[in-house]
């Protein structure tokens, strides 16, 4: 039985995934996966096209790894002071939510930082120092100092 190497173009069940190059019978091939467009035949070409893009790929990776590890520098050797209205017993009206904590960021260091990115356990209720994650890449996580101040 002869077998051929393909690239599958869509997500196949229990073949591969979109992108996988993978080695079938010519007839599974031939009369199933290049018919319906699952799947083109490799080339030596389309194999150096691909390694190509894999390289590109990764290049556009690490710069963005590398961008984000600046902006994590940054992040954490900056702190964040939070102005907010307070009751006589020390506790805050209202909290200091994620969005509050991505804002203050963004007006000091101008990162477009999204709320989504802020990990609080639950909004800041009361003054103090806290420390923040911040998600900027699934491999890159800053920890940001907020202090929590009565405003006057």
């Amino acid at each position: 039985m002869k077998k051929i190497k393909v690239m599958l173009l869509k997500d196949v069940d229990n073949l591969g995934k979109k992108g996988d190059v993978i080695n079938v019978s010519d007839g599974y091939a031939r009369n199933y996966l290049l018919p319906k467009g699952l799947a083109r035949e490799v080339n030596e070409g389309l194999l150096e096209n691909l390694k190509l893009q894999e390289i590109s790929k990764k290049k556009k990776e690490e710069k963005l790894i590398e961008k984000f590890r600046k902006e994590k520098e940054l992040l954490e050797k900056n702190t964040y002071v939070v102005k907010a209205k307070v009751g006589e017993t020390g506790k805050l009206f209202g909290s200091i939510t994620s969005k509050d904590v991505a804002d203050i960021i963004n007006e000091k260091l101008k990162l477009g930082i999204d709320k989504k990115q802020v990990e609080l356990d639950e909004p800041i209720k009361s003054l103090g120092e806290y420390e923040v994650t911040i998600k900027l890449h699934p491999q890159v996580v800053a920890k940001a100092k907020i202090i929590v101040e009565a405003e006057k």
